[in-house]
């Protein structure tokens, strides 16, 4: 039987506090990318990581994962409805406007956790 969402901290590259509301059972974690401000490069970092070293029980047919900046500046929700257990990332890409320029805002979440035993 799926469990119930858990609520989760992160912080990105900017210092952006982030509250996650993940699946135990399925999100393994969440990477952030954006270009840096005055550098050319782009940067990836983990925002959230999944405590649980493998799932203590079947995530259910569908997922759901919430991602907001504390401070408002992006705020969306994931629903994946994966009967067979074959999605292993989702990637959301974000365009807003900072300052001048439009920031594209990658993020990717991954649902490699392991299987409960038995």
């Amino acid at each position: 039987m799926a469990r119930h969402n858990r609520e989760a901290r992160g912080v990105d590259q900017l210092g952006t506090l982030w509250r996650i509301s993940y699946q135990p059972d399925w999100l393994s974690r969440i990477k952030i990318s954006r270009q840096l401000p005055g550098d050319r490069r782009r940067s990836m970092v983990t925002l959230f990581r999944n405590p649980a070293r493998r799932a203590e029980a079947s995530p259910g047919r569908m997922v759901r994962t919430g991602v907001s900046a504390v401070d408002g500046s992006a705020d969306f929700r994931v629903s994946v409805e994966d009967p067979d257990g074959v999605v292993e990332s989702v990637v959301v890409v974000t365009r807003k406007k900072r300052g001048r320029k439009k920031e594209v805002v990658k993020y990717v979440l991954e649902a490699r956790l392991p299987p409960p035993r038995g």
